[in-house]
């Protein structure tokens, strides 16, 4: 089974809403909320690898022009 939105899921039935319409809408967006934190959890680490990537050719730029 997959993961619910249980305030979305209890939101929708509140609203009046048929029981497997809320279930299967808590469920999307459910598995949106996981999908944007894979994302973010990407973002870091490409944040990471262009701070090392950037620091590491300012270090190489530095010493090939400035230090003889």
């Amino acid at each position: 089974m997959a993961l619910r939105m249980g305030s979305l899921y209890d939101a929708l039935l509140a609203a009046h809403i048929s029981e497997d319409q809320a279930r299967k809408a808590a469920e999307e967006v459910a598995d949106y909320h996981e999908r944007i934190g894979r994302i973010e959890r990407d973002l870091g680490l490409l944040k990471w690898m262009v701070t090392t990537n950037v620091l590491l050719t300012v270090g190489v730029l530095g010493r090939l022009l400035f230090i003889r």
